[in-house]
């Protein structure tokens, strides 16, 4: 389906994609909240690994032609940083800060849920401006075999949606 996006789409696909990791992870067995707060998007709670998470949730549309282009995490330019946003919320509301990337194109979308230490871990690079999710060929792969990397891919389907 062609992307031809409205003048809301930033907030629309922002507020969707905290929507659809919240029933991802209440399928799975969390008790989840959408909470603004600067840092995280998400609360999420499973009962019996009281696990509990902060989530920060990136959505991004792409385009025909630009699906492999990388998500922006976090920020440091200018006075910015956003990892210490997330980080603080965590520590304010008690629970272990992850990431959730949200990524819609013409023909699929593509859910990915880790935590920032397994980022920071094996995807992080160094000396940055920004931290990003990679979205190439290469690195859709290794999130694939690694464990860490909760991943979901939605493929598109659709009859008579033109207008």
């Amino acid at each position: 389906m062609e992307i031809n996006k409205s003048s809301r789409h930033q907030k629309i696909i922002g507020d969707f994609g905290e929507h659809l990791i919240s029933n991802l992870l209440s399928r799975s067995g969390f008790e989840v909240t959408i909470i603004n707060h600067t840092g995280i998007d998400l609360i999420a709670y499973h009962k019996s690994t009281q696990q509990r998470i902060g989530i920060s949730v990136k959505s991004r549309t792409r385009t025909a032609g630009t699906e492999d282009d990388s998500v922006n995490i976090f920020s440091y330019q200018g006075s910015k940083n956003d990892r210490q946003k997330v980080l603080d919320a965590c520590e304010a509301f008690a629970c272990e800060p992850w990431i959730a990337i949200y990524v819609e194109t013409t023909r699929y979308a593509e859910v990915y849920i880790t935590s920032i230490d397994n980022y920071d871990k094996k995807y992080r690079g160094k000396g940055k401006a920004i931290d990003d999710w990679k979205m190439n060929a290469d690195y859709r792969k290794k999130y694939e075999i690694d464990a860490s990397v909760k991943h979901i891919r939605l493929d598109f389907f659709s009859t008579n949606w033109t207008w």
